[in-house]
């Protein structure tokens, strides 16, 4: 397993990071199959996991916590906040109230006295970014987590933060969380190059890309769409969309390559994004111990110049084939209303 320091932190944390957001209700609901995954992952050279609060509601950061009592010192814990937790106003978002709150219960699920690294999950434009930084701040102040980040962050945002951090004196954001892999990857045009300029680490998720890049989806296959992640989101993968056929066309291209170096699509998609210099640590996010076993094959895997050219041909740099989650979609594009002027100015002239 290799090794990066985070963002600036000192800390070093393994270049493949174990996601547990399939470990609970939402993925395995087996607690104690999903403490030998992380036992599993931790044998095997990984010392950097990630959770959030809202997985499985809670119950993801209970069974970390359960399988990381006695190994708790050996771990660079990350988890989030952002998302509702259960029902009732101010249970979410990114307001010191919430903040405050909640990170209590993530260190009561966790089983520990500190967090490495707290993340918040997905902007709020509700909220004040000073009064978010602020809150973060105080936490690390009071020894409660060590660093904090942001996950799924469009890149002027960031820039904005580190202004207010920089003018209130405030610590700052260390980390991005973004979505990357090798039919997303539109994070290289601003994103990336932003973390690289500010120092800050990155973490990136679903490098399968919702399961496209597991090779179960192919051209000439069947997709039924009733069963597993398709039946949560069947437009995502109804092969008669365009954009999922575009998907499908890649997926037939990047099969070949990895036939061509002796490799599994998984074990390509694992690897890549850890090629790029700004990516500190790809996350992996296994359902089952054979999953995982195969998910760490992928993480030893080097890809040299040649076939990252090719890789280049079939998906150009900075291109999404499909927007990731919604990512970076501000309000201004959401709701119609930011972009329109009241009818009667319009009609006023």
């Amino acid at each position: 397993m290799r090794y990066r320091v985070l963002g600036g932190t000192g800390i070093e944390v393994s270049a493949h990071c174990l996601g547990t957001m399939m470990l609970g209700a939402v993925g395995n609901p087996d607690h104690d199959e999903g403490v030998r995954i992380v036992h599993a992952a931790l044998d095997r050279g990984v010392n950097f996991i990630d959770t959030a609060d809202m997985y499985s509601a809670g119950e993801s950061e209970e069974i970390v916590g359960r399988a990381l009592q006695g190994r708790r010192d050996d771990v660079v814990l990350a988890t989030k906040v952002h998302f509702q937790m259960g029902e009732g106003l101010n249970r979410s978002g990114n307001s010191r109230r919430w903040i405050v709150k909640e990170v209590e219960e993530s260190l009561r699920r966790l089983r520990t006295d500190w967090i490495d690294l707290y993340q918040v999950h997905r902007p709020d434009h509700r909220t004040d970014i000073e009064e978010t930084l602020s809150a973060l701040d105080d936490l690390v102040r009071q020894g409660k987590i060590r660093a904090f980040g942001c996950s799924t962050f469009p890149a002027d945002e960031i820039v904005e933060a580190h202004h207010v951090a920089g003018r209130r004196g405030l610590a700052r954001f260390r980390t991005e969380q973004p979505p990357y892999s090798l039919m997303a990857r539109g994070i290289e045009a601003s994103l990336l190059p932003v973390c690289q300029r500010l120092g800050m680490g990155v973490l990136t998720w679903s490098p399968l890309a919702s399961g496209f890049l597991t090779g179960r989806h192919r051209r000439d296959r069947r997709i039924d769409l009733s069963t597993g992640r398709a039946a949560l989101n069947p437009a995502r993968f109804d092969p008669s969309i365009p954009e999922n056929a575009r998907k499908l066309d890649a997926v037939e291209e990047l099969v070949a390559l990895a036939e061509d170096i002796g490799c599994s699509l998984p074990h390509l998609a694992v690897a890549f994004p850890a090629a790029h210099p700004a990516v500190t640590s790809v996350i992996i996010g296994p359902r089952t111990m054979d999953q995982l076993e195969d998910l760490l094959k992928g993480a030893s895997l080097v890809l040299d110049d040649a076939v990252l050219d090719r890789i280049d041909e079939i998906v150009p740099p900075g291109t999404d084939l499909y927007r990731p989650d919604g990512a970076w979609l501000p309000p201004s594009l959401k709701e119609a209303a930011r972009r329109r002027r009241p009818l009667a100015e319009r009609a006023a002239g």
